[in-house]
């Protein structure tokens, strides 16, 4: 057991000794360093890493990538542009930051501020989401973010806003810290786009208020050889609305964490995910919901696609406490897999402590339904068109998550493209 201590400190230690702490928010990140220093970085035999190798996360460098330019996913959508260029806030590419009912600012402006509301917010739903579960990862960002955007949502946002991530070095290994606040009967379209550097750690941090809508598109790019360790913590108010959709195609590594909480009644929170990969490709979604007050209604959908030896892992939770009286929870995870060789590994979970609650889970593996095949080739369909139609439509329930049919028309049509 000390051996093993030791271990995740020393792995600590080597991650850590190049990273300076940024000015601005000290408090909030000496807290976060404190809680990072007390549970080491994560070994592969901990409970929610046995099925993805947190070695390459661990690593003092990261992976060396070729920098790859991608065409702008959604270029025919009207949204205002916030630009990272390898962790750094790129004030040339990006659009004017003022709209209106958002006010957005950089995280390196807003904590230059003697007074602002992200001193208080900044690390505290992270916080939250230590327990029950430790990521070390979480409290790495909380600590080392650089830069990042605060957004505070007073009204309907008239356009979307995107975060476009650029990467130009070859070992680039940013931290990006984001929070947002949608103050009650506001509502906020937020896009991610892109792959931040070889290695990178984001962190979002959302409030949703009572009444309040924060719908939620990400776009993890396509280089294999990236890295990517991303966090979500949300909590949603009451008669509050959260969705989240995430779109993954290729990457090494790619472990997504999203604790999401109920904290009123009537809330909603849908999160959902599509990925497909090829050889060496590995794809981890872990997710924690909580229904902490009677009403609420939560999702979890998603589905991956594999072949060529691809791993997919999915780690799913809801939680309902005793006061959560009518929770309707939903819970499903699936694989396609296209040869013998890849692997789906699932870990649904349901921890009921209320009595009058709905909830459900199913986790399935299969392969290309033959009689589909069959039927749609017997229609004069090609083989190849054949088998991209049958994905689609595996990996439909997924986008029927994303709330803006335009946005969700754009994913479909570039999914056909890359299967094509």
């Amino acid at each position: 057991m000390m051996a093993r201590a030791q271990a995740k400190q020393d792995a600590l230690s080597a991650r850590i000794a190049a990273l300076a702490l940024p000015e601005g928010l000290r408090p909030a990140r000496d807290a976060a360093l404190a809680r990072l220093s007390g549970m080491g970085l994560p070994l592969r035999r901990e409970e929610y890493w046995i099925y993805t190798d947190p070695a390459r996360l661990n690593a003092a460098e990261p992976p060396a990538l070729a920098a790859e330019g991608e065409a702008d996913f959604f270029a025919a959508l009207d949204r205002a542009r916030i630009v990272f260029t390898d962790g750094a806030f790129d004030a040339a590419a990006s659009d004017d930051l003022a709209q209106a009912g958002v006010e957005i600012e950089t995280l390196s402006d807003a904590a230059s501020r003697d007074i602002h509301w992200v001193r208080d917010f900044y690390g505290s739903l992270e916080t939250q989401g230590q327990t029950p579960v430790a990521r070390p990862f979480a409290a790495l960002n909380t600590a080392f973010a650089a830069d990042g955007v605060v957004i505070r949502v007073t009204a309907e946002a008239t356009r979307p806003v995107e975060l476009v991530y650029r990467s130009t070095g070859t070992v680039s290994d940013p931290i990006l810290h984001h929070c947002v606040k949608v103050e009650g009967g506001a509502a906020l379209t937020l896009l991610e786009v892109g792959f931040a550097g070889a290695r990178y750690n984001t962190t979002l941090e959302v409030d949703v208020a009572d009444g309040g809508r924060f719908n939620h598109i990400r776009t993890q790019g396509r280089a294999h050889e990236r890295v990517a360790n991303t966090h979500l913590f949300a909590r949603v108010g009451a008669e509050a609305v959260f969705k989240s959709f995430t779109l993954s195609a290729n990457g090494i590594l790619t472990r997504n964490e999203a604790v999401i909480e109920l904290a009123g009644a009537a809330g909603v929170a849908h999160i959902a995910g599509a990925a497909i990969g090829e050889a060496g490709f590995h794809h981890d979604d872990t997710v924690f919901i909580t229904h902490g007050a009677p009403g609420c209604e939560s999702r979890q959908v998603y589905k991956k696609v594999l072949k060529n030896g691809a791993v997919g892992v999915f780690q799913g939770k809801i939680l309902v406490r005793q006061v959560a009286q009518k929770t309707d929870g939903y819970q499903i995870s699936q694989s396609l897999l296209l040869d013998d060789d890849s692997q789906f590994l699932a870990k649904p979970e349901l921890e009921i402590y209320a009595d009058d609650v709905k909830c459900s889970h199913g986790s399935t593996s299969g392969a290309i339904d033959e009689t589909g095949l069959f039927y749609l080739r017997s229609r004069g369909v090609p083989e190849a068109e054949a088998r991209v139609l049958l994905v689609l439509a595996f990996l439909a329930e997924a986008l029927q998550e994303i709330e803006d049919e335009t946005i969700a028309e754009e994913i479909r049509s570039r999914l056909e493209s890359w299967l094509l």
